[in-house]
């Protein structure tokens, strides 16, 4: 008896699955963990507050008048909010057929660019060195341009002034070490900041949880009541030091010249009223939606001395 099999058959409907699979990363760790605020003006300004030196000699005379003696002022510093976006466009046609993953052309293209815009603003955030600027188009400095604990490399390696005014200055890269990152922790941590995340590429992750071959890792034992399959640990996530916790965050838009010691109570993403992740389609000029995601947004660190950052770093 012949069998009438499947692949001389005709009409087997196609069996594409009805879910998109996204491999490209999304996650943003310094845009999803900073403070959220709004502003209505295009220069957000805010004071930042220096406590005066502590006195060893802070004694007086019994019955003595008292000197009258200048306050200490507040630094008043600012920021551009720059505008970023995403444009996409979707034909009449295409949000008009059934489309595999989504109802909607349009609507999972809004998704998708979303995502991307969120990512661009981390990049902006971490891995650029810009000052900030009013010129068209507007530019909100990067977080490397108001930090000045921690180290850059040697040679002609110099932190900016730490106003936001002005870029940080290159110097001689060089390996990671924990000297290096415990000296970053402690400059943050005499500044009165307690940072708790540690940003670094994938590159200087696996560098970090290396560190441990130098004999500075703590073990920590667990007791069973059955023997079980042995679990090699090789990374590190949590750095205990003499200054506190952080906890070690890879992002995918660092680049590996970098690390930064992040206290997240004392930096915020400020953006515009109404123009946070605006949606608005554009002038309608044929069979097309066009559309653009909008966000005018502002770095904003509060107290740029809480954080710190080791630059130069070579990577290897």
């Amino acid at each position: 008896m012949t069998t009438f099999a499947t692949a001389a058959a005709i009409g087997e409907r196609e069996q594409l699955a009805d879910v998109i699979y996204r491999i490209d990363p999304a996650e943003t760790p310094i845009f999803s963990n900073v403070k959220k605020e709004t502003s209505n003006g295009i220069f957000t300004e805010w004071q930042v507050q220096e406590l005066a030196s502590a006195s060893a000699t802070n004694y007086h005379n019994e019955g003595a008048d008292t000197a009258t003696a200048a306050a200490t002022p507040t630094s008043r510093v600012g920021n551009y909010h720059q505008i970023s976006k995403k444009v996409f466009a979707t034909s009449g046609t295409l949000d008009a057929v059934d489309t595999a993953g989504r109802e909607r052309e349009h609507n999972y293209q809004k998704v998708l660019k979303a995502l991307e815009l969120r990512r661009d603003i981390e990049k902006m955030i971490g891995d650029t060195d810009v000052a900030r600027s009013s010129s068209e188009p507007r530019k909100s400095a990067s977080l490397s341009c108001w930090i000045t604990n921690g180290s850059v490399g040697a040679g002609d390696g110099a932190f900016a002034t730490g106003d936001g005014t002005d870029a940080v200055t290159g110097g001689t890269d060089r390996a990671l070490t924990l000297a290096l990152i415990e000296d970053a922790q402690q400059d943050a941590w005499t500044d009165g900041g307690n940072p708790r995340m540690m940003i670094m590429s994938a590159t200087n992750k696996a560098n970090f949880s290396d560190l441990s071959a130098t004999g500075n890792l703590v073990s920590n034992d667990v007791n069973m009541t059955a023997a079980k399959e042995t679990t090699y640990v090789g990374s590190t996530s949590v750095f205990l030091g003499d200054f506190g916790t952080v906890e070690a965050t890879p992002s995918r838009q660092l680049g590996n010249d970098r690390i930064f010691l992040i206290d997240p109570d004392f930096v915020s993403l400020c953006t515009l009223n109404g123009r946070n992740f605006l949606e608005e389609d554009l002038a309608k000029t044929g069979d097309a939606t066009d559309t653009h995601i909008l966000c005018e947004w502002a770095l904003k660190p509060t107290a740029p001395k809480a954080h710190s950052m080791i630059l130069d770093l070579n990577g290897s």
